[in-house]
């Protein structure tokens, strides 16, 4: 998956807001009502590394892995980067981000998940049980 699939991807789960953060931060956000669940780095030396947040199990394994590493400022939430998007296997990735998603979308309250449209979204993430 390159970047602009994956960036395709983001904008298609429900309620995403896609917005860019300009100087200092440099930063295209996605976010799901006011939480942010992903974002890449638009700036040098760091262009286009990808974060999201992950599960304590998932953060540990996946900082285990080559070129991936915890997000900076953000790796005490468990979120993490991933330094190279198309070295990276695309459904996992897809299914990480998914899950970071409902993660956010979980955060909302209730009146506002139901505005969103997001209340199957959130039913099937605890469902899942991570």
């Amino acid at each position: 998956m390159n970047v602009t699939a994956l960036k395709a991807f983001c904008r298609r789960l429900p309620a995403t807001r896609e917005r860019l953060l300009d100087a200092p931060y440099n930063i295209l956000v996605y976010s799901v009502g006011d939480r942010n669940y992903a974002w890449f780095k638009t700036s040098e030396p760091e262009r286009w590394r990808f974060s999201f947040r992950t599960s304590a199990g998932r953060f540990l394994e996946l900082t285990d892995m080559p070129g991936v590493k915890p997000a900076r400022y953000m790796a005490r939430h468990r979120w993490v980067t991933v330094v190279d998007v198309a070295a990276f296997p695309a459904a996992y990735l897809r299914e990480l981000v998914r899950w970071s998603h409902a993660h956010a979308a979980a955060g909302l309250t209730r009146r506002r998940r139901t505005e969103l449209g997001l209340v199957s979204v959130v039913a099937a993430w605890a469902a899942s049980g991570t």
